[in-house]
């Protein structure tokens, strides 16, 4: 199922302030909150939505790429929330603010929203196109050496069997707070838990193949749907495909980077394709058929008698795709007519004559002459 417009979705302009767009996601929130439709799918699957569009649109620099590219910046079907790549409890621990005191129960209480979610680190790949799966799109296997959950455990890093118990300095809540004596009064801070990291629990026993983090390194093969359109510099963003975060924390995002391979013939501009077209002095005076190459093979043109040099002409379609699917570009032929540096006696003979025929003995237009003719009483 296509993904819906993300301000659609927040019922907002494309214009809004950052201010109107947390208004816009607090409000379908707390009306589609799972606290408030308990057992209603439908609810649930609307509250993931609008978290989706205001993680995007509540990021300016993700904002900048979807409002260029449309759902292909973000990487097609790929990542985000409703595709699966957050839980509830990654939505609340990254915008669990925005709801305020609003409810309490969801997810283990208030206090447990409070806590420090492990997040882990973004990840960045090349990968290289060519024309071909430019103008087509193309579905890419990479094989990505990154953290994944540990298996043993579950990416709890707790030993088989054993547990997690409440974290003695803080008392569960992941922060602690100090009053501090100045010359202005007492001052108080809270700061994250130094013995348990602000996750307000500590693993009684550590899983021995993870150490305790949850966390091993490893090799995993992701899919990535690449649209057609991409461009040289583009990036596309799949969420929670990064390294995997401590003890069942949330998982990065993989950022993809598109690297466009020379073609041998074409040359991109924008989503026209440039070729340059050599023919004989013969063939633009007397006119040919000729094979250009395209994206997907050649095709066939004609070369109309008294072709000049410099003429552009202009293959309609056979460029490439817009990456938002608003039409194609076309291909451009460059004509330039090749001149021979060396000449046998029989060649030099006819371009001889050639040169004495009247037809390619150079004629100024009527403005030229006027031109000329001014320029000859100007000087004398």
């Amino acid at each position: 199922m296509a993904k819906r417009d993300y301000y659609e979705v927040l019922e907002i302009d494309r214009n809004a302030s950052e201010t109107e767009i947390k208004k816009a996601y607090r409000k379908l929130a707390l009306k589609h909150h799972p606290d408030k439709n308990p057992g209603d799918h439908t609810a649930e699957d609307k509250f993931k939505e609008a978290a989706e569009a205001y993680e995007v649109l509540s990021n300016p620099d993700k904002k900048g790429k979807y409002d260029r590219y449309g759902h292909a910046g973000m990487g097609g079907g790929n990542g985000g929330f409703g595709g699966g790549g957050m839980s509830m409890d990654d939505i609340f621990s990254n915008f669990g603010d925005i709801f305020g005191g609003a409810f309490g129960g969801f997810g283990g209480g208030a206090s447990s929203r409070g806590r420090n979610v492990n997040r882990g680190s973004n990840l960045r790949v090349k990968v290289k196109m060519n024309l071909q799966e430019i103008a087509t799109g193309v579905e890419k296997k990479i094989k990505v050496n990154k953290y994944v959950s540990c298996k043993p455990c579950s990416g709890t890093g707790a030993d088989h069997g054993s547990s997690y118990a409440s974290c003695s300095t803080c008392h569960g809540s992941g922060h602690v707070t100090r009053v501090t004596n100045t010359f202005l009064g007492q001052m108080q801070t809270t700061a994250t838990c130094p013995t348990c990291g602000g996750e307000g629990r500590i693993i009684t026993k550590k899983c021995v193949h993870c150490q305790g983090n949850g966390v091993v390194r490893d090799e995993e093969i992701i899919s990535i749907n690449i649209p057609a359109g991409v461009a040289e510099g583009m990036q596309l963003s799949l969420s929670g495909k990064g390294n995997a975060g401590a003890r069942s924390g949330v998982p990065g995002d993989l950022i993809v980077l598109i690297e466009e391979e020379k073609h041998n013939d074409l040359e991109r501009d924008g989503n026209n394709l440039i070729h340059n077209l050599f023919i004989s002095i013969s063939e633009a005076a007397l006119g040919a058929q000729v094979e250009v190459p395209t994206v997907d093979g050649k095709a066939r043109m004609k070369i109309a008698p008294g072709t000049q040099p410099g003429k552009v002409l202009r293959l309609k379609g056979k460029g490439l795709p817009s990456v938002n699917a608003y039409g194609s570009g076309d291909l451009l032929i460059n004509v330039n007519v090749w001149i021979p540096k060396e000449l046998n006696k029989e060649e030099r003979d006819i371009m001889e004559k050639l040169q004495n025929a009247e037809n390619f003995a150079p004629k100024p237009t009527e403005s030229e002459k006027r031109f000329f003719d001014r320029m000859r009483e100007y000087f004398k």
